[in-house]
This record gives structure tokens, sequence and C-alpha cells, in this order.
């Protein structure tokens, strides 16, 4: 059950009904968790989605963004998100396996993923700079700093929707995984 009120989006007027009718067009629904934002404030939803949308346009793969999405979102508990980025994951190509080893910290077996895995849950589960160890296994496994940044700003977005979902408890509308 939801704890902030969210239009419906077929009910909602003005910019909040701009904005849903441009996620509909664009992805065949309103999820939940935009719903929420946007019924709240249209103005950050809008700000979201750019946010994401220049996430998509970097240099990262798709199944890498997934992958820092579903650490993010499992690391702070989030399963409104970890639900939506496994099936984002699934769409990217991601195997079941291996969401499961990435959301549990466990090696994958692939060496440029597993140090992806690594620095970002450096940077999420830790304060303070993070270990130079951790930054130069990222880059060796063949990241670049433009990507480093890019990794940062993919994370700077998951975690305001996972934000959002933890105060709302927004109801999923996505497939639950255990």
């Amino acid at each position: 059950m939801s704890r902030l009120h969210t239009i419906r989006p077929e009910d909602a007027t003005g910019p909040a009904a701009e904005v849903f009718a441009k996620l509909k067009k664009a992805v065949g629904k309103v999820p939940n968790a935009y719903a929420t934002v946007g019924s709240q404030s249209p103005e950050a939803l809008n700000a979201a989605l750019a946010f994401d949308a220049a996430v998509a346009a970097s240099t990262l793969a798709k199944a890498d963004i997934e992958v820092i999405k579903l650490v993010v979102s499992e690391h702070v508990g989030c399963d409104y998100c970890v639900a939506a980025h496994t099936l984002m994951g699934k769409l990217a190509g991601l195997s079941s396996d291996a969401m499961k080893q990435v959301r549990a910290g466990v090696a994958t077996g692939d060496a440029k993923r597993d140090a992806l895995v690594t620095y970002v849950r450096a940077l999420v589960g830790t304060r303070g700079t993070v270990p130079e160890a951790v930054v130069d296994a990222v880059r060796a496994a063949g990241y670049t700093e433009r990507q480093l940044i890019e990794i940062n700003l993919a994370i700077a977005s998951i975690t305001f929707t996972n934000l959002v979902n933890r105060v709302n408890d927004t109801t999923l509308d996505f497939p639950s995984v255990a």
C-alpha cells in the first residue's frame, strides 16, 4: 500500500497529465513509482526522466546500467527497484543467475562485471574516499574515466527512485523477486 497520495495517471491533469502521457507513449504504461513522483511533482518526474535519459545515452552497456541499478537497489533494500531492474536486466541480456550473483555481491565469473559490482558496492556501502585499489581495478577491467563518471550518474539516478519507493512503500507493478 502506498503511503503518498498518487493520482491514477488517467485522472491526472495539467503538467502531471503531460508527463504521464509521454511516459505511457514511451513505455506503454506509467509505472507506480513514476506515478507517485509525478503526482507530487511533475517537475521532479521530468528531472528524473531526463537523468535516466542521460544514463541511457552514456557509453555504458545496457546490461552494465542494470547491474549498477540492481547493486544499489539491493544494497538499500528497495524491493520495487530490485523487481523493476531484474525485469530490465533480463531485457538487457542478463541471466537470472548473474543477477542473483550481482545482488548478493558474489563473483559472477565475468571479471569486468565483478569489478563493476565491487566499484559500485564500494561507492554505496562505504564512507569517505573510495580506495585507490577499487578504482584501479575497475579501470583495469576496461572502464574508462568517462565511464566512471557515467557509473556515478547511474548510481545517482537510481538513488532518487530508491528513496521515493522506500518512503512510499510503492506497490509493485513488476514481477516480484525472491
